[in-house]
């Protein structure tokens, strides 16, 4: 793992230096990947979550939609998306791994094609329907790309130690209470009543798939998972629990997962690597695809 003795200016130059030369270093394996095997390549456009191959599974009073892109006899890859948003958010980059992964994709409690049910949406509720969810397929050892709530929810899925997790990606994944409190005030100006305006794609798209649309108690439950400060939240202290390798990626630009607290918690998960991905945002793994096809595919090959 990566040392760091404090967070100051150098340590954020060392990794936007670090990056642009990870970048330079690959430039011809992206070209290379492009021409083969790479997201850039038409032959696997059709290797993506639809919406329509999936199934269903009760748990606790909730429809959980999944779905499977088989390849069976290969490691396990399990995708959680972020919030607001479904399996479908990650079909950019599914192609790169279908070749190599039995690949697995849920819709959190509430998203996409999954009822919300009668509970609260807290993290803990999503670990809980991730973990029945894995148990239900008998898949051990996985591998799991969590994005923003979905990296959140796999942070606690590894330290309750519950299920085989073999390697752990996270994208934008905050951890800790003070995170809690930065997107408490990130989220200060949002409501349900501009919420369709302000995520009308997400609102679009739910109204249009979701079999029981509750748009705004959605709404009104997600803004409470994620200023959320109990046990069914963050995972914080029990971050130290995590004992698999964990690759943590970051946005340098990404608002609600600071570098500070990225660094501080690559030091608290001893088997860590952290990446910090110039120009990029929260959606790191969007808008720097190449990036994050090296440094991915190396990991999880390893």
């Amino acid at each position: 793992m990566y040392k760091f003795q404090n967070i100051n200016k150098l340590t954020a130059i060392f990794l936007f230096i670090f990056a642009i030369n990870l970048h330079s270093a690959n430039a011809q394996e992206i070209r290379i990947l492009q021409g083969n095997d790479s997201i850039y390549n038409d032959k696997n456009q059709t290797c993506k979550f639809n919406h329509q191959a999936g199934k269903y599974l009760e748990i606790d009073g909730a429809n959980i939609y999944y779905e499977e892109i088989e390849n069976r006899g290969k490691p396990v890859l399990l995708f959680l998306h972020g919030g607001f948003g479904n399996i479908e958010s990650f079909n950019d980059i599914i192609p790169l791994f279908c070749n190599d992964f039995h690949i697995i994709g849920i819709d959190s409690r509430g998203h996409g094609k999954s009822t919300l049910g009668t509970d609260n949406l807290t993290y803990k509720r999503l670990q809980i329907d991730a973990e029945v969810i894995v148990n239900q397929l008998q898949v051990t050892n996985v591998n799991i790309i969590g994005y923003s709530d979905g990296g959140i929810v796999a942070y606690r899925i590894a330290a309750a130690n519950k299920i085989l997790i073999n390697k752990l990606i996270t994208i934008g994944a905050t951890w800790s209470l003070q995170d809690a409190a930065t997107a408490e005030e990130i989220v200060a100006d949002m409501t349900i009543a501009n919420s369709k305006e302000t995520f009308a794609e997400y609102y679009k798209y739910y109204q249009a798939n979701n079999p029981n649309p509750e748009w705004d108690k959605f709404v009104k439950l997600c803004l409470e998972m994620w200023i959320d400060k109990t046990e069914s939240g963050y995972p914080y202290k029990n971050i130290r629990s995590i004992n698999v390798p964990t690759l943590i990626i970051r946005g340098n630009n990404d608002k609600f997962l600071s570098l500070e607290s990225a660094v501080e918690l690559s030091k608290k998960i001893e088997k860590s690597l952290l990446l910090n991905i110039p120009f990029a945002s929260h959606g790191a793994f969007k808008s720097h695809p190449q990036i994050f096809e090296i440094i991915a595919k190396q990991f999880l090959n390893k």
